[in-house]
């Protein structure tokens, strides 16, 4: 069961864990997915064919026909008010949706849950509510939890997107599920030729953005605009990860901008230096970016070649929001490329407008960390032990 269900990154990681290691056999399959955007459950259908799938708000959810049917639910509640981009109000209403989630757990125990949220969940007084509901006297007295920050650049994904992992195990499982191992590091090698402990199978280097920019430099972008299609509710769609190769149209001043950025470089490359636009000169920084010399360095940031990106979040092909420009080119990215730095594949179908399509991608769950989840859920609900985590 996927509760925000979304465009279906937890859901893709799972399935992929199943294609690929499980070869069919044994695999996890979606029953229920709930997510109160029409666009993104329309995403979630066309991918993951849940035989239940619920365009309603979460609080309006009744899950009492799926008691005692469900393995695994997965979800991760709208972040706004626990994330540093927000105005951190403690009294966001969104902030209090994970008790729907719990609500869900608590009628359909499930013999795993997942819960994904920013890392400033686990500092939240809702996480604090959280650990008392799994106290002895609390609604989930009978889960215990492992909970962790993680890296999706750690499980192969080309991103360094940080997010609280909290993984929650019905008692009658044995064992509690535990966070999966990572699979690369920033730099793998041990510190002066020396491991303190050996890892097996040893760790591979962060996964850079390169393939995904090298793929993108073969195929045509599509003007800026996606196709005139739509699905028999109305919705845009689908489309193809490819069709998501478009671009946008610039103001004369922000490609003046993006050129004069180098490989690396940020809003600070742009201090002090003009450009002819329009037949007079005008200066490329602003006074706000040249004041604040300690603020952010993405801004009108180039991804790094030979790094995972940051994190891709929903706005972002306006690079004013962050290090969204392209390595090299003088372009924000694309759809496509932001799809493709989530982990989502070729062959993945998006239905919605061009806003509502990158809301999409920017709130889903890096399909790489779901599938390293869903193999450490896999192995100790099958097998009885989790001998990959640690």
């Amino acid at each position: 069961m996927d509760l925000f269900a979304g465009c279906g990154g937890f859901a893709e990681g799972f399935r992929a864990y199943g294609a690929e290691e499980l070869q069919g056999q044994r695999v996890f399959r979606t029953v229920a997915a709930v997510e109160i955007d029409r666009a993104a459950l329309a995403t979630f259908e066309a991918n993951h064919h849940p035989a239940s799938p619920l365009c309603l708000d979460i609080s309006d959810f009744e899950p009492g026909s799926f008691a005692g049917e469900v393995d695994v639910i997965t979800g991760g509640p709208p972040c706004q008010g626990f994330s540093a981009l927000g105005k951190g109000n403690p009294h966001d209403p969104r902030n209090a949706l994970w008790e729907d989630y719990t609500r869900i757990v608590r009628q359909v125990q499930p013999s795993v849950f997942v819960m994904e949220n920013v890392d400033r969940f686990l500092k939240s007084p809702e996480y604090a509510l959280l650990l008392e509901a799994i106290a002895p006297s609390g609604d989930l007295q009978d889960y215990t939890l492992e909970t962790r920050i993680l890296n999706a650049a750690d499980y192969g994904v080309p991103q360094a997107r940080r997010r609280a992992i909290v993984i929650g195990t019905h008692r009658s499982v044995g064992a509690p599920v535990g966070l999966p191992m990572r699979t690369h590091a920033k730099d793998p090698k041990p510190l002066d030729g020396f491991a303190l402990f050996e890892v097996d199978p040893p760790l591979d280097r962060w996964v850079p953005v390169d393939a995904v920019f090298e793929r993108s430099s073969q195929i045509r972008m599509r003007g800026t605009e996606l196709p005139q299609r739509s699905n028999r509710d109305g919705i845009p769609g689908p489309f193809n990860t490819s069709d998501l190769h478009f671009g946008r149209t610039p103001t004369a001043l922000s490609v003046a901008r993006y050129r004069a950025i180098p490989a690396g470089g940020n809003r600070w490359h742009l201090t002090g230096k003009t450009a002819i636009i329009d037949g007079r000169e005008q200066y490329l920084s602003t006074a706000a970016w040249d004041s604040h010399r300690s603020g952010s360095a993405d801004v009108m940031g180039r991804l790094r070649l030979g790094l995972p990106s940051v994190t891709i979040r929903t706005e972002f092909f306006k690079p004013e929001k962050g290090r969204y420009l392209h390595p090299v080119e003088d372009r924000p990215i694309t759809h496509y490329e932001a799809a493709l730095l989530q982990g989502f594949p070729e062959t993945y179908l998006w239905h919605g407008t061009k806003s509502e399509i990158a809301r999409q991608i920017g709130n889903a769950v890096p399909v790489g960390l779901a599938r390293s989840i869903a193999g450490a859920i896999h192995d100790q609900l099958a097998f009885g032990a989790n001998d990959f985590t640690r």
